[in-house]
């Protein structure tokens, strides 16, 4: 469970997660070491991961999308054939007319092409899929939980 000082160290290295723990510090009222301490807590017990998020585009990937599976028999082990995927960063089960959501990045539409047709369709149980190619993200946001 978090507390409030917690959510307080999260929402300092939402705004930047390079932040150092002498300025995290004084912002939440603790000293430098128990900073630390709770940090590697939240890391430890697989609340928070810091990472560097980039821009796809910028590195070389020029498409991302949304594919929707509809999926027969057990949707968990089609998602996890799915997630073992190096392109697909995201899978989510879903109730509705889809069972599985799965975002991937791509370099382009080429290689969209041979992920679905040969890696993604070619899994037991996916029955059908639908793709949602991205345009533009027009809003991306990590600073979720800590309200």
């Amino acid at each position: 469970m978090l507390d409030d000082l917690d959510k307080r160290i999260i929402e300092q290295l939402q705004q930047d997660g390079r932040r150092p723990y002498t300025q995290i510090a004084p912002a939440v009222g603790l000293s430098e070491a128990a900073v630390r301490q709770r940090v590697q807590r939240l890391v430890d017990s697989g609340v928070m991961q810091i990472v560097g998020v980039t821009d796809p585009k910028m590195i070389g990937f020029g498409r991302q999308a949304m594919i929707g599976l509809t999926v027969e028999g057990d949707t968990r082990k089609v998602a996890d054939a799915v997630a073992a995927l190096a392109e697909v960063v995201y899978v989510v089960l879903t109730a509705g007319s889809l069972d599985v959501l799965v975002e991937v990045v791509v370099e382009d539409d080429e290689h969209l092409l041979e992920l679905l047709n040969d890696k993604i369709r070619a899994i037991d149980g996916v029955r059908d899929t639908e793709t949602f190619l991205y345009l533009r993200i027009h809003k991306e946001t990590y600073a979720w939980g800590a309200p």
